[in-house]
Parts: structure tokens; C-alpha cells; sequence
């Protein structure tokens, strides 16, 4: 509400010179940093009082070969994100305030992953169709910055287990990994579900930070039933219930000066905890609550665990710079783990490479490489097991799921990026039964795709 009431009651200036006057001579449309400039003015004049407004427009095409459906799918997603600095907006040293709402659609009405069968969405920006509120906070930072804390309706993978590296790619295990994605409550709050929470940030010296954040545990709320983002369709619930997730996270980076004569990189180590029960992968109970597997017509309802967590680290540094020229080669490295018995995926790593000016003339492109690896938990297929024992009949055993990809961005302009990109997802959902033949698992998907990303 303040960022809000903030852009309509930003006064107009009562001195200084006319406002034909202070018109700055617009940049070339193709030197720009926003396609649509600089507003005549408007937008110099929000930044010196504290107010950013960023629009960014994502369109991508991605076709499906394999899985268990082949298609060609269109996704877009519209990005209106308010920041004020609320130090030169209000005079309030140390504040600020964020908000940003997203319109999502498809123009078909199938997304990648229903196609694809994976656990991992091909798509990073893949939610169901809908306007919605993201994130709203405010942060207020302490002691030269050394001490902040952000208060609202925040999300995890902003700020968590972040690869730069990882970043380029599109596969949502780039981002928020599988190891987090498909163990967390209603896929814990990332994108495109947010939840109420404080995070409060330390930082003891310049090359080490210190994150430490409780989030709702439910973002669609406890009552919810089915698809998380159906149930919280508009990102307005605003969920208290689900328990609480905990969430640490220690970086350090060495390097990071734009005048530091060493390759620069980060090195993070973190873990989390739910503090709700979630249900066991193999055992349920039987009418007179003794334990038996799921499979078993005996068991009538499944067996709960009380609490979950998991541990992670990431990697990500530069290994080679060219002596003269823009050219760099970065890796990244991350892995994770998670309890078998109450996790879908117990173990998970994944890895890549990430080359800057890979072409002449192209300083600005990115090619990057990521293989991703993540393992179903031994209790999940001991389940499947139980279930060839229990039907008599096919019943594939998972094990993991695969997914490399290989992207190239192509900066057409400062505020236009274009990828190319392809992706091969091995043994999609781990290997799981086909649903239009389910005597065979799905088999393996290749997607190819490009996308478009437009800052205004």
C-alpha cells in the first residue's frame, strides 16, 4: 500500500527549471536500457525520489518430443515490480519496500510439464494462468548495512540456494531444485506462491553473508486441496497455516570487486526445516493401525512424519578469464539431501558450465550447460516394488530422473534477450508408469524452445 500510494503522490517540483527544460535527449532505441525509454523525463525523475518501476514481458514457444505426449506449448508472462527506497522517498534511512505482480497465461491450454510427465518443470516461468500478487515487502537495514530485515510476503528462491551460473538456464531445477521443489509443502514458497514470513540478513564481514528466514509453511493454506496455485489463485491468501519453514543459508564469496584481480566466486552451504507432518513414501496403517505398505489393500490410511529438513551447498566460480576481452567460463556445482522416508527425492546434484562471449563481436551472449540429477528415494520404490508384488503385473520401479539442458542467449539489445535452448529429460517423474499406457514407463522427452524476454 505505502510503495502504492507512494507512485500516485509523488509530487510535482515547485523550482528549478521547466520540465521542457529538463527533458534529457532520449537514447537510441537500440542503446537503451528499457525498450520504452525514458519516458520524456519521468522515469529520471521516480529514480531520484526513490521509485524504480520495472516492466518486463517473458514469451517463450517450447515443443515436446517424447514424454508422454508430444506438443508445442506457448507460455507468457507479464512482470510489474514496484522498489522504493523509502531513504529518499520518506527520509527513512536504512528502509525500502518492494512489490511485484505478475500476469501469467498460456496461448495453448497445455503447459510443458503436463506433456514432458517430468518433476521437473522445463519452464521456469510455467504457473497456471492467472493475475496475481508475487512478493510485498519492506526491508529495513542496520549498521551500515551489516543487519537487514525484510518483513511481508516474501519468497525463498529469491534470495536461496542461488547459482548464478545455474541461473541462465530456463529448467526450473536451474533454479529452486528439485531436492526443495518436490520435498517442500505445496512446493514451498517460490514461484509463483510466495508467503508471509521475515528474513533477517547479517553480514560480519564483506565476503561473508548470513541468511536466516521463517516462512509460512502452507502457500495455499492448509485446507487446500489439489494444485497449490489453483487454491491460491490470485497470490492474496496470505497463508499463517501449514506450520513453519525454517530456512539457513552461509555464503561466502571471495573476489567480488569490480578491482579484484582474482577469479570471483561464491560458496554457500544451507539446510531447512518444516516443522508439519508429511506422509510416509512406503508404510501406511491398516484398519487395526498396524504398519503396512501403501500398496496393501489393508492399508487405509498413510503413515505421517512428524517434521522434515534437508541440507544443501552450492558452488559456483569463475575458472577461466581471458587476459584481453570480455570472454569468461564459469561453473557451477550444487547438491543436496533429504530424508528417504518422507521425501520424494532423497538426493539430488546438479552442474554446468557458463561461457561469456562465446562468439566475436558478442560480448554480451551466454552459452551455458547444466546437468541435473535427481534421485527418488529408496522407500518411493520400494513402494513400487510392493506394488508389482501386490497387482501381479507391470509396475516400472523409480529411480531418478535426468535433465540436461543446453542454452544460448543472444542480447539483442540491453533490453532484449532472446534464448535458444534445448532440453533432454531422462526417465520423466523418475520412471513412472505412461498414463496412456501404463503397461510402459513414460519414455524420455526432448524439448527445443526459445525465449523472448522485453524489459519496457
Amino acid at each position: 500500500m505505502l510503495v502504492g500510494l507512494g507512485v500516485l503522490a509523488l509530487p510535482a517540483r515547485a523550482d528549478g527549471p521547466s520540465p521542457r527544460a529538463m527533458k534529457p535527449q532520449e537514447v537510441d532505441l537500440w542503446q537503451r536500457d528499457k525498450l520504452s525509454g525514458d519516458w520524456g523525463g519521468a522515469r529520471t525523475e521516480f529514480t531520484k525520489r526513490g521509485i524504480d518501476i520495472t516492466f518486463n514481458y517473458m514469451g517463450e514457444t517450447l515443443g515436446m518430443l517424447g514424454g508422454f505426449r508430444q506438443g508445442v506449448s506457448y507460455e507468457h508472462r507479464f512482470e510489474l515490480s514496484i522498489d522504493t527506497d523509502l531513504e529518499k522517498f520518506l527520509g527513512w534511512s536504512g528502509a525500502s519496500a518492494h512489490t511485484t505482480f505478475y500476469q501469467i497465461g498460456h496461448a495453448h491450454g497445455t503447459p510443458a510439464a503436463d506433456y514432458v510427465g517430468s518433476i521437473a518443470d522445463p519452464s521456469n516461468i510455467e504457473a497456471v494462468p492467472a493475475t496475481r500478487l508475487f512478493t510485498a515487502w519492506f526491508q529495513k537495514n542496520f549498521l551500515d548495512d551489516k543487519v537487514s530485515v525484510r518483513v511481508g510476503q516474501i519468497a525463498a528462491d529469491d534470495e536461496f540456494l542461488i547459482s548464478p551460473t545455474a541461473g541462465n538456464l530456463i529448467a526450473s531445477t536451474f533454479g529452486y531444485a528439485t531436492i526443495l521443489a518436490a520435498n517442500q509443502l505445496q512446493g514451498g514458497p517460490v514461484y509463483p506462491l510466495a508467503t508471509p514470513g521475515i528474513r533477517l540478513q547479517l553480514k560480519p564481514t564483506d565476503a561473508i553473508t548470513i541468511l536466516s528466514a521463517v516462512f509460512s509453511g502452507a502457500p495455499a493454506g492448509a485446507d487446500c486441496i489439489g494444485l497449490a496455485q489453483q487454491c491460491n489463485r490470485y497470490g492474496t491468501t496470505f497463508s499463517t497455516s501449514g506450520g513453519a519453514l525454517w530456512m539457513e543459508e552461509v555464503q561466502y564469496g571471495i573476489n567480488q570487486g569490480k578491482d579484484a584481480k582474482g577469479m570471483p566466486a561464491v560458496f554457500k552451504l544451507g539446510g531447512w526445516y518444516a516443522t508439519t507432518s508429511f506422509p510416509d513414501q512406503h508404510f501406511g496403517l491398516s484398519a487395526a493401525g498396524m504398519q503396512v505398505s501403501l500398496a496393501s489393500p489393508a492399508s487405509v490410511s498413510p503413515l505421517t512424519r512428524q517434521g522434515n529438513w534437508g541440507v544443501y551447498g552450492v558452488a559456483d566460480q569463475m575458472i577461466w578469464r581471458a587476459r584481453k576481452g570480455p570472454q569468461s567460463l564459469n561453473a557451477f556445482f550444487r547438491a543436496g539431501a533429504s530424508p528417504s522416508d518422507r521425501n520424494l527425492v532423497a538426493s539430488y546434484v546438479d552442474a554446468g558450465l557458463g561461457l561469456t562471449a562465446p562468439l566475436p563481436g558478442r560480448d554480451n551472449d551466454v552459452l551455458t550447460f547444466g546437468v541435473a540429477y535427481s534421485s527418488i528415494s529408496p522407500d518411493a520404490a520400494a513402494l513400487d516394488t510392493d506394488t508389482q508384488l501386490f497387482t501381479g503385473g507391470f509396475f516400472p520401479v523409480r529411480d531418478r530422473e535426468i535433465v540436461l539442458e543446453l542454452d544460448y542467449s543472444l542480447q539483442l539489445a540491453p533490453w532484449w534477450t532472446l534464448q535458444a535452448d534445448l532440453q533432454q529429460i531422462v526417465h520423466p517423474g523418475g520412471h513412472v508408469p505412461d498414463p496412456l499406457n501404463p503397461a510402459q514407463a513414460i519414455h524420455d522427452a526432448f524439448v527445443v524452445g526459445a525465449r523472448s524476454t522485453i524489459k519496457f
